[in-house]
């Protein structure tokens, strides 16, 4: 009775090897060795020796790995969501002065309903002095960054607008 007349055995336990690391992975590279691995599996059911299996294997991962994961990455990776969340989607929103906003801190509530610790960035644009170092209650501002747990606000080109927040209107909630 000859091992090798039971390789076949080993190449399905690498082919199934392979395929749960990839079930863990979700990178496609354990994907090529499993079909290379079933490339050596069907070398070995043509009664070929066990060296041709192992380079016909090798070959074939080989070519799959180089060749065609590329492929399927970029294609996997073409259409990624581009809409920014978490903090990224925090820069750029509007708010109003909950508490005086200077360089040492305030609060801030933001359009989306949040209610932030803030301080005041530089200035941006030429309607904004540049002298200002206290933006007042009730103004509008813009989150320019966010800084651990603070917002980096500056004020809003036009604070003449009405408010946009229920809190602050006169009437209670209907």
């Amino acid at each position: 009775m000859d091992p090798l007349n039971y390789l076949w055995i080993a190449w399905l336990v690498l082919v199934f090897v392979f395929v749960i690391v990839e079930l863990l992975s979700l990178d496609l590279m354990f994907l090529m060795l499993a079909v290379g691995s079933l490339a050596g599996l069907g070398a070995s059911a043509l009664g070929w020796a066990w060296w041709v299996q192992i380079i016909v294997a090798s070959g074939v991962s080989l070519l799959l790995v180089l060749g065609i994961r590329p492929v399927l990455l970029r294609a996997l990776r073409r259409g990624g969501d581009p809409t920014p969340s978490n903090v990224a989607a925090l820069i750029g929103i509007e708010g109003r002065v909950v508490s005086e906003v200077n360089d040492m801190g305030g609060m801030v509530k933001l359009s989306n309903g949040e209610t932030w610790t803030a301080r005041r960035g530089p200035a941006r644009g030429s309607a904004i002095s540049v002298a200002a170092t206290v933006i007042r209650e009730g103004d509008r501002v813009v989150v320019t960054a966010i800084e651990g747990s603070t917002a980096v606000v500056t004020a809003a080109e036009n604070n003449v607008l009405p408010s946009d927040f229920p809190s602050e209107r006169n009437t209670p909630y209907a």
